[in-house]
């Protein structure tokens, strides 16, 4: 299975020529291999390019210069940036294939979808957290893979609303929202009319992401119909969310091996997160309309929580029909060309399983 990996870093990457490309590549797998500052003695061993120590000395300087290493304290190691993984990840990786008989272990362990969708999770998450020795999640399908298919607004009161939403022509779900300001019936009517227009026949996810989309442009620049349409659907949603969001993750435990992990206010501000889940659910949110694998190193998730870590996740499903996502946490140091084809394959495999289930449902 050939993997597409869709990073989420800018990519104003420094040029660098074949022998810095070198180093940094052969620095921070040394790295994530031992978690302690690299010199430039074990780099000129390892990378067998004929280099001598003080050569490659000189050119860890001007990668420090770049910002992709760093000197961590006195010592004369170096150790990656944040913007030197980026760099790393994407133009100097090289995904390491998994093995046919990882694939067959991976494809055997999929649980029929009659399991049970948070159990197939469960074991998911375990068989990924096992091969990558990290902790794995896996979001739990949601309804908003199902198709819409009509929606109605009711007023109750002077600003309580009653939307009322059809999936896949028998599914009913009702929501009760409220807002600071009253709707007139004759705009609810119109409203629904216009998100019917838009969105009949399309999941949820689509809808969800267009909405979404549709917020971050200038609403300046929309009538007033279609303002009145995206604020009602967003609100919706934001209740469809509190219900129905979640995720199994497991092998946490295995963050506490990493050195740079083990501060235990650290550890604790993180497990606090991870029991919470709003932050971690946001950040999934934002992948899973994404094609391909993506990567969020250090800052990039937008939550401090996550400053040290890095979050390799990949959607399931379809491209028109995306159910939840596969995921790892771990350290910035982690193994990225071991860790995104376990991701990139399990995503793969599990949508496989689950359309398969579906079809024979049918």
């Amino acid at each position: 299975m050939k993997n597409k990996t869709v990073t989420t870093g800018k990519n104003a990457a420094p040029s660098l020529d074949e022998r810095a490309q070198a180093v940094l590549r052969g620095l921070i797998e040394r790295y994530a291999s031992e978690g302690q500052p690299i010199g430039s003695r074990i780099l000129s061993r390892d990378l067998n390019l004929g280099l001598s120590p003080a050569s490659i000395r000189n050119v860890m300087a001007d990668l420090e210069d770049m910002g992709l290493i760093s000197s961590p304290h006195v010592s004369a190691g170096r150790i990656p940036t944040r913007s030197g993984y980026r760099v790393f990840v994407d133009s100097l990786l090289k995904v390491e294939p998994l093995a046919p008989t990882q694939i067959r272990r991976l494809r055997e362990g999929l649980k029929p979808p009659e399991e049970g969708a948070e159990q197939m999770a469960g074991e998911v998450s375990r068989m990924v957290s096992k091969m990558t020795r990290m902790a794995g999640l896996v979001t739990v399908p949601r309804r908003n893979s199902a198709a819409w298919r009509h929606i109605e607004f009711l007023r109750l009161s002077d600003r309580r609303i009653l939307a009322v939403l059809v999936l896949n022509d028998r599914e009913v779900q009702n929501r009760v929202l409220e807002f600071d300001r009253d709707y007139a019936p004759e705009v609810l009517i119109a409203t629904a009319n216009y998100l019917n227009e838009q969105f009949a026949g399309r999941p949820l996810s689509t809808v969800r992401s267009g909405l979404l989309e549709a917020m971050r442009n200038d609403m300046r620049n929309l009538n007033e119909l279609a303002q009145t349409a995206l604020t009602l659907g967003e609100r919706m949603f934001e209740l469809e969310d509190a219900v129905e969001a979640d995720y199994v993750l497991t092998g946490e435990t295995n963050l506490m091996g990493f050195t740079e992990l083990a501060d235990l206010d650290r550890l604790k501000a993180l497990f606090e997160a991870f029991n919470r889940k709003q932050e971690i659910l946001a950040l999934l949110d934002r992948a899973i309309t994404a094609p391909g694998v993506q990567i969020f190193i250090g800052e990039e998730s937008g939550y401090a929580v996550l400053g040290e870590m890095s979050v390799v996740v990949s959607s399931y499903g379809s491209e028109d029909c995306p159910l939840g996502v596969v995921g790892v946490i771990g350290p910035t140091r982690m193994a990225y060309q071991k860790v995104i084809p376990v991701v990139d394959v399990t995503a793969r495999l599990l949508g496989t399983a689950l359309n398969a289930g579906k079809s024979s449902a049918a």
